[in-house]
């Protein structure tokens, strides 16, 4: 599926490019995706990517709970459907 797989690559060129957002801003969005998928290979891509495009430690923290409060809030929200 070479042609397939072309078009995925350059489609995320262009997705992960500059544009709007910063890159560095799209890579921290990866992480935090990564992390409530979770997918240790994109966690690895996507944490590097970030820290290339200059995001700290410290972005990266808050990143990860950020992520954490998406996935809990689902958690508590999918909850009310079943809890009286």
């Amino acid at each position: 599926a070479e042609a397939a797989w072309q078009g995925f690559l350059a489609f995320d060129k262009a997705a992960m490019a500059d544009g709007a957002i910063p890159k560095k801003y799209k890579e921290l969005m990866a992480v935090a995706v990564a992390l409530t998928t979770p997918c240790p290979y994109c966690i690895d891509i996507h944490s590097k990517a970030a820290r290339q495009a200059g995001a700290s430690e410290a972005e990266l923290s808050e990143t990860a709970f950020v992520a954490a409060a998406i996935r809990a809030g689902g958690a508590i929200t999918h909850a009310t459907h079943f809890v009286p």
